[in-house]
């Protein structure tokens, strides 16, 4: 079979099936005739206001049924849909708009009144058929903005597939898929729609919560799902009854990805699922490399994030750009294909002349080429010229019962430079001073000088976080 667009891909699976369910969410069950309608009438609104073959159009709604309709219908006029945080704040809204402008723009408003507005999607059907067509680019989602400012990222694929062939190894070809995180994160978006293009049914969460996805799994027999560590991390800490892993009986896999996974826990998560079940993925919204490592495989090796898989090649390189030996820490460079697999908007790539990019994480490989990670460059903190990743103070913090979330952040210091912080959430009843000493005791001299109690969850629903934000926020007086 033969790549399609993924208008008539959608088309193709209604004609043939109308009543099957293809999105579930708190709404209930809408099937891919109901889908293919609201797509196909959201997709004649777009191009009566003015949207053509691969205009950009941005996309900021919580996560559910509207979010896909809005999708399809972006993608059913041949635009490109651009996913976007509902938490961005109006001036990175503004930013993001100055940089690149969408010509339109749905759910959250846009800060230019330039851009053509659709509050929602749910619009009168019109009469007429469209064209078959696909944008040049399928998708150009904004990324986090964990490291800085948060850029946009055109993926250089066109919004075709072929549905007959799994996407990767570890995303399986049918299934009733979990959709836990934010779907205008790309990685999230980017499994659930390839996934629905090929087979899957999407059961949509309209946010993370552990008793709510255990919950989720358990009443619609879901095989498959996407999960970030801090879930990880929540779903451990229900109490072992609530958690009985006969509840999880229809998961054949789940994959994780999007921040470090500290060993401890993932060990945890093996035990309790099954390493057979579990596997975990290192790549970036650029696509321009990737990894993959099993539960089975992760036992005899922890702490590495796999092996490179569908022609991705990797080197270390110290800063000067050398190559450095099996073992060592540098700069992981990644080189997947002749051609970029993405073309940024505002900012410069760091790919260069020869295909190597790098995502700025710190690492080594091992003699077999499986690949460790230690924090991404910019993150380290200097102190006196100790560079300590963030992570090894995270998973110190996160291996106390009483600390449910942990971020650690460099603060400037005149001494040193920069002195280890950290922001905590902690159980009710909870001693800070015993949470330093259990740190003290893991990390010695790495251990923060401070620790900063909040309330609310330290990162986004996407499992990222803000260390610059952090640090602003805990700064001493003066600083």
């Amino acid at each position: 079979m033969t790549e399609r667009s993924f208008s008539a891909i959608l088309a193709e699976r209604a004609t043939r099936d109308p009543a099957e369910p293809l999105v579930v969410d708190a709404a209930g069950i809408m099937t891919a005739a109901e889908l293919d309608a609201s797509a196909t009438a959201f997709a004649h609104e777009l191009i009566a206001r003015g949207v053509r073959l691969d205009d950009t159009v941005a996309v900021s709604m919580p996560n559910g049924r509207d979010f896909v309709t809005a999708c399809f219908g972006i993608w059913r006029a041949g635009a490109t849909p651009q996913p976007l945080s509902t938490d961005l704040t109006p001036q990175e809204r503004a930013e993001l708009e100055q940089i690149a402008p969408p010509v339109a723009a749905v759910g959250g408003r846009p800060a230019s009144t330039d851009i053509a507005w659709i509050a929602g999607v749910r619009v009168p059907p019109r009469e007429g058929g469209l064209p078959d067509v696909a944008a040049a680019c399928w998708k150009a989602p904004a990324t986090s903005g964990s490291t800085g400012r948060p850029k946009i990222v055109r993926a250089a694929a066109p919004a075709t597939l072929d549905p007959s062939r799994p996407v990767a190894a570890f995303l399986p070809q049918t299934a009733t898929q979990i959709v836990a995180g934010p779907l205008w994160h790309s990685a999230v978006f980017t499994y659930a729609v390839r996934g629905l293009l090929t087979g899957h049914r999407l059961i949509i969460l309209d946010r993370f919560d552990p008793e709510g996805w255990l919950a989720a799994v358990e009443d619609h027999r879901a095989t498959w799902g996407l999960l970030v560590p801090a879930m990880m991390t929540r779903l451990l800490r229900l109490p072992p009854a609530q958690r009985a892993v006969e509840r999880v009986a229809s998961i054949e896999s789940v994959l994780h990805m999007g921040a470090p996974c500290a060993p401890e826990l993932k060990r945890a998560f093996l035990h309790w699922l099954g390493a057979e079940r579990v596997a975990e993925v290192y790549a970036g919204s650029e696509s321009n490399g990737l990894t993959h490592i099993t539960g089975t495989e992760w036992l005899g090796r922890p702490g590495s994030v796999g092996r490179p898989i569908g022609g991705t090649r990797i080197r270390i390189r110290d800063p000067r750009g050398r190559d450095l030996r099996t073992g060592e820490n540098g700069l992981v460079w990644m080189r997947r294909g002749d051609t970029p697999a993405y073309a940024y908007v505002g900012e410069v790539s760091r790919r260069d002349e020869e295909g190597w990019d790098t995502l700025g994480d710190i690492g080594h490989v091992d003699a077999d080429g499986y690949l460790f990670l230690h924090d991404r460059a910019d993150d380290l903190i200097n102190r006196g010229g100790d560079k300590i990743a963030p992570a090894l103070v995270e998973a110190a913090l996160e291996s106390h019962p009483d600390v449910e979330e942990a971020v650690a952040f460099g603060v400037a210091d005149d001494e040193r430079g920069q002195a280890v912080h950290a922001a905590v959430r902690l159980v009710d009843g909870a001693s800070v001073p015993e949470v330093m000493a259990h740190a003290r005791a893991r990390l010695g001299r790495r251990a923060p000088v401070a620790l900063h109690v909040a309330t609310a969850p330290l990162r986004n629903d996407a499992g990222k976080v803000r260390r610059a934000a952090l640090a602003r926020r805990f700064a001493p007086p003066g600083d």
